[in-house]
């Protein structure tokens, strides 16, 4: 049996580490949103629904879109599929996908998003004002910092077909400068090392 005594060093491992990761562009944005195809991701969270339809509706109102097609994922706190991510990137020319308004479906969302925008196809998070700081160390830490999330108010799960209106008309306005590249960028920045 060792004593104190016998001990000369102790090696500490700090547990925080050092994140390294790459920071991949976002596709090529589109310099006009008429006649192209619209690919919509419903996270299968309360509300999401509701908010992708309008959105759609709202879109197409000012926008001609060549085809709007709807895909479901089960588990809103998990990843899509990559079968289904490859189907949506291969039928679709832009991407609308929802809603992160909670810790697992939030980054989820932004996962998709970042893996629909890695094989060529700009794509509009949907997100709420409580989690754009989950949003920001998520597109960090999987290395796109540059995605840009159409941010929403919170709540979503609970509101009244008012509120599901006030919602639509934001992410209407916001979806179109996510495709075209003309969002601002976030203003909350988390800087990892």
């Amino acid at each position: 049996m060792l004593s104190r005594s016998d001990i000369k060093s102790v090696e500490v491992f700090d547990p925080r580490g050092a994140i390294h990761f790459e920071n991949v562009p976002v596709s090529a944005r589109k310099k006009s949103l008429s006649k192209l195809r619209l690919g919509i991701l419903d996270n299968s969270k309360w509300n999401a629904n509701k908010l992708l339809r309008g959105a759609a509706q709202a879109l197409g109102e000012d926008i001609d879109f060549e085809a709007v097609n709807y895909y479901v994922k089960h588990s809103f706190s998990k990843d899509a599929a990559p079968a289904l991510i490859a189907k949506i990137a291969e039928e679709n020319d832009v991407v609308l996908t929802a809603i992160g308004d909670c810790g697992s479906c939030c980054s989820a969302c932004v996962r998709d998003s970042i893996a629909l925008e890695k094989l060529g196809v700009p794509s509009a998070v949907i997100i709420t004002t409580e989690f754009v700081r989950e949003t920001e160390l998520t597109r960090q830490a999987v290395g796109m910092k540059g995605l840009e999330p159409v941010v929403i108010a919170h709540p979503v799960s609970s509101i009244t077909a008012e509120e599901v209106a006030q919602r639509v008309a934001q992410i209407k306005e916001q979806a179109q400068q996510v495709w075209l590249g003309t969002k601002a960028p976030l203003q909350i920045k988390v800087e990892l090392q």
